[in-house]
């Protein structure tokens, strides 16, 4: 007999798609429908999803787009033959840093929706301001700067908010937006985070910012537990701080907050029960780290065109390069996030050199011999332990960890005595790279995440217990090797796949957990003993190696004063060009 217990609806509002993913208690996977933005949609003169506006920077997505998409979704999970009567839960992942702007009219047309039309055709007017400012946007400049320095500079607003001004951020955003358009904010009556739009289109009413992804807003006083007062007068203006906190509403502790019952449109145009809960929707990010129950200190490292780095952790302690959320399901922990611009393309320029070095033309495997060279090179560069180190950072792309600009920068240094010298001398280039690139890359992500790792057992240093990979990267098992030997995972090194799904998979299990947890039940608990990792991971590296891990430690001094030289000479070369 086919298994007819609860099922749960993760949705996925990125840029460029909505998706729904059903999985039911044990997590499995039953159903997918999405909705391409560009392929699917009618009516919107989008490219990849967004509109642009070049001569103010400005990124942006038409609003009505996302209710044609939900509606699109519900449709293809119709026609996929889904019972929409098992349904006990949603929840659901936004874009972060998005903002919607909600009518006086809102909250009205919302709780009136007529099952017999679509969601576009009844909610166009619901909104102030038909545009969300996509995550892309870079129209903040002077706002980021107001920011950054109405609380004494970017180190304390990192301390108070877990990241410094930046042009995604939404307090930036709503500054900018009440200064451009006063009397449409006037109008406004309420602000949505993209993840709360889409749990307050579900419910009918309004819904409450979530309790990780309010701190993508240079907004929340993360240790306090409140909108910071002092950030809020600045964003809110001469409108004033009361307005903004009735703008922007109550943010709920509990990650996993039962927000209401499904509104009746949705039961009557597609069949829901009228029992379905609507559970708190995160940003992606957050959504992410649901998508395995990480443990504390397990970190997960994206390679993709760019790299991200995501660590759950007790440990606050913000810094203007990294960014700290609260954990969108456990009190206590927080999310650590660093993003680089450069990743996967860096890394192709070095094996694209060395293929042509070699004459390699066409490979059946392009990393092959980036591969062979990378292994065949001892780390850092030591034939012997008397050799210089070789160290440097390779950025097509400039660089916001540390903030240069694109540039290739090569050095050696003396661990004995400390000394860096900036000079290719005794490199054989591009063969010395290969290992190079990959070593800073992992060097970067150990330098800014010590400090929030613990000792996994006696005698063991400070450490990750398990670096799971994902990405395009992940399938490399040279690159898995090289991240081991410098970042340590006692467990060892795993690829995570889970597809393109992790955030839809986040927020299924969010709403699975939500639902059926015990009382005092952690979602790591509870997802963990149904989580089959065996189906998601398989392990491609070793971890912690402890004359590897120490050697690293040592070069890492090197590392630090490199970038730290580097940053001195561009600080220095743009003075000069002013």
């Amino acid at each position: 007999m086919a298994f007819q217990g609860p099922l749960y609806i993760g949705f996925d509002l990125s840029t460029q798609q909505l998706k729904g993913l059903v999985v039911n208690s044990e997590l499995k996977v039953v159903n997918i429908s999405k909705f391409d933005f560009d392929a699917d949609s009618h009516g919107f003169q989008i490219k990849k999803g967004v509109l642009t506006n070049e001569a103010e920077h400005e990124v942006f997505a038409p609003v009505a787009l996302w209710l044609q998409a939900l509606d699109g979704v519900l449709n293809g999970l119709q026609k996929q033959g889904l019972d929409f009567r098992r349904v006990k839960g949603i929840s659901g992942a936004g874009q972060q840093h998005g903002s919607v702007y909600w009518s006086q009219d809102a909250e009205g047309l919302l709780g009136n929706l007529d099952a017999g039309k679509t969601l576009e055709e009844q909610l166009r007017t619901a909104f102030s301001h038909p545009y969300s400012p996509n995550w892309q946007d870079a129209s903040t400049q002077e706002e980021c700067e107001e920011f950054d320095a109405h609380l004494g500079g970017q180190e304390q607003l990192a301390w108070v908010t877990g990241s410094k001004a930046h042009h995604r951020f939404t307090g930036p955003q709503i500054l900018r937006f009440q200064k451009k358009y006063p009397e449409v904010y006037k109008r406004t009556s309420r602000i949505s985070l993209v993840s709360s739009f889409l749990a307050s289109i579900l419910l009918g009413r309004i819904a409450p910012l979530d309790i990780s992804d309010v701190c993508g807003m240079n907004l929340w006083n993360i240790e306090k537990g409140a909108y910071d007062d002092r950030l809020l007068q600045l964003c809110a203006g001469t409108f004033g701080v009361e307005d903004l906190k009735r703008k922007l509403g109550e943010v709920p502790e509990d990650g996993g907050a039962h927000l209401g019952k499904i509104h009746e449109y949705f039961v009557k145009r597609y069949g829901f029960s009228r029992d379905c809960t609507i559970i708190s929707s995160t940003g992606d990010n957050p959504a992410t780290i649901l998508s395995l129950p990480l443990r504390p200190s397990d970190a997960m490292v994206s390679l993709g065109t760019s790299t991200t780095f995501l660590m759950s952790t007790p440990s606050y302690k913000p810094d203007p390069s990294t960014h700290f959320f609260n954990h969108p399901t456990t009190p206590g922990l927080y999310m650590f996030m660093l993003c680089y611009k450069n990743g996967g393309l860096a890394r192709e320029h070095v094996r694209d050199a060395i293929n042509e070095k070699l004459g390699v033309n066409k490979p059946a495997n392009p990393w092959a011999e980036f591969d062979r060279v990378m292994l065949q090179t001892p780390a850092v560069g030591q034939k012997m332990e008397s050799d210089l180190m070789k160290m440097g950072l390779f950025f097509p792309r400039p660089e916001i960890v540390p903030n240069v600009r694109s540039g290739q920068w090569r050095f050696n240094y003396n661990p004995e005595d400390g000394s860096l010298k900036e000079s290719a001398e005794g490199w054989n280039e591009p063969f010395d790279e290969a290992r190079a690139i990959v070593e800073s890359q992992m060097l970067s992500l150990r330098l800014r995440s010590r400090g929030l790792t613990t000792s996994p057992d006696d005698g063991l240093p400070a450490q990750p217990r398990r670096v799971y990979l994902v990405g395009g990267g992940s399938k490399n098992k040279a690159i898995a090797k090289v991240a081991g030997e410098v970042l340590g995972g006692v467990d060892g090194v795993y690829k995570l796949d889970v597809g393109d799904n992790a955030c839809a998979l986040g927020a299924a299990y969010n709403a699975v957990w939500a639902i059926e947890r015990a009382p005092a039940q952690t979602f790591e608990d509870l997802i963990g003993k149904r989580w089959h990792e065996e189906d998601f991971i398989e392990k491609i590296a070793d971890g912690y190696q402890k004359d590897a891990f120490e050697k690293y430690g040592r070069a890492l001094e090197g590392f630090e004063k490199m970038e730290a030289q580097v940053l001195k000479q561009e600080e220095s070369r743009r003075l000069a060009n002013k």
